[in-house]
């Protein structure tokens, strides 16, 4: 599954994606991976290990865009998170509508 985000930059826009062989989501612009979330399931809760930006890409958006697609999957299949990343950790805690989430 591939989606659109809001981040971009003049090469192209954000797609991310969740790939589920290597339990992470990733956001690419074209062909190049620019970040990732990297998470371990434990029953119906996601538990958030690492979050990832390639030194290049800082400073555009795509850590908090790949975050909030991978708690809007989250929430669309049914889990609770477990935010052991400290980016994901702080995320939830300055956007309430995540807050629901958190097992």
């Amino acid at each position: 599954m591939i989606t659109p985000a809001a981040a971009s930059d003049a090469t192209g826009p954000l797609a991310v994606g969740l790939n589920d062989a290597a339990s992470r989501f990733e956001g690419r612009i074209g062909d190049e991976l620019v970040g990732v979330v990297e998470f371990v399931l434990r029953d119906t809760v996601m538990v958030v290990t690492h979050t990832g930006t390639e030194p290049a890409w800082r400073g555009r958006g795509i850590a908090a865009e790949l975050t909030r697609f991978a708690l809007d999957d989250a929430r669309a299949q049914g889990r609770q998170v477990t935010p052991v990343c400290p980016y994901t950790s702080t995320f939830i805690a300055e956007h309430a509508e995540y807050h629901d989430l958190l097992a």
